[in-house]
């Protein structure tokens, strides 16, 4: 060990920067990030996937399709909120399914608003369709397409909504730890909410140096699978630069097979076997 340790020592002098690197990362003097986005690290285990289709073939078509139905909704409908946005595909049909904190401002005066959204969204697929070399009518139309906007309850809460609402705050110039305490203890009254995180990084408060700032409430298992934590982002646009900003919301654990396995012993209770009136 004293000789490895010397060699690290001197690699900052006589060893290549390369080297120099690998050797003090072995040496446990160099961390490395292990940074990944919770909800895809919880797909299929707690939480379900927010495009769901198998279908055979055309597979990058529906793909780019999706790609478009979700950059035309934040184009059209930023302003609602949008907190969750989820497409579904069967042989024939195609819904969408957006969850809004504002849906009055989706659905417009007599429901104008959703048929311009739906019109919109259709005539970008029908060219998505035409340039994969389909034609814009018959069965590579988009027929079937239904789209439902849902409310989300003051009672819920989205980190992506949150996200939103703090870059909205900052484009009003407004102070960013004033922001961040604000929304912070707004999660924190929630009687989900067991653990949340702010993260902002940027020209802060329009500083010339860049720089990043955070604060941690609670607890916030993320290397747990059952936990169920909720992650979103946005960009505040402001007039002196880009301002990225993360959130994180810990809303408890969830045992499915403990639910499971309750629910199979309230029902043993209600409806005893026949083999328990046996007689020996």
């Amino acid at each position: 060990m004293e000789a490895f340790a010397a060699k690290v020592r001197g690699a900052q002098f006589c060893k290549p920067l390369g080297l120099r690197y690998n050797y003090l990362a072995l040496a446990g003097k160099i961390r490395m990030g292990q940074k990944i986005n919770p909800i895809s690290f919880r797909m299929g285990v707690v939480k379900n996937w927010p495009a769901r289709w198998l279908l055979k073939g055309n597979c990058g078509r529906f793909l780019e399709e999706d790609e478009v139905i979700r950059r035309v909704v934040k184009e059209k409908i930023a302003q609602a909120g949008v907190s969750a946005l989820e497409i579904e595909r069967t042989s024939n049909s195609l819904k969408v399914s957006i969850q809004a904190a504002r849906p009055g401002f989706i659905i417009g005066r007599g429901g104008k608003g959703i048929e311009d959204l739906t019109k919109a969204i259709e005539k970008e697929l029908r060219l998505v369709r035409k340039r994969r070399g389909g034609a814009a009518e018959g069965k590579d139309a988009p027929g079937g397409f239904s789209l439902n906007v849902e409310e989300l309850k003051r009672s819920q809460i989205a980190a992506v909504y949150v996200a939103q609402q703090i870059a909205w705050d900052l484009e009003k110039r407004l102070p960013f730890r004033r922001t961040m305490k604000k929304y912070i203890e707004q999660m924190m009254q929630n009687r989900e909410v067991k653990g949340a995180k702010l993260f902002l990084s940027g020209r802060l408060d329009g500083n010339e140096i860049a720089r990043r700032e955070r604060l941690v409430r609670g607890s916030l298992p993320l290397q747990t699978l059952r936990a169920d934590i909720d992650y979103g982002t946005a960009t505040a646009f402001t007039s002196y630069g880009t301002v990225g900003i993360k959130v994180w919301i810990y809303k408890g654990e969830i045992f499915l097979e403990k639910n499971k396995s309750e629910n199979t012993k309230d029902e043993d209770k209600r409806a005893p076997s026949p083999r328990d009136n046996r007689i020996f």
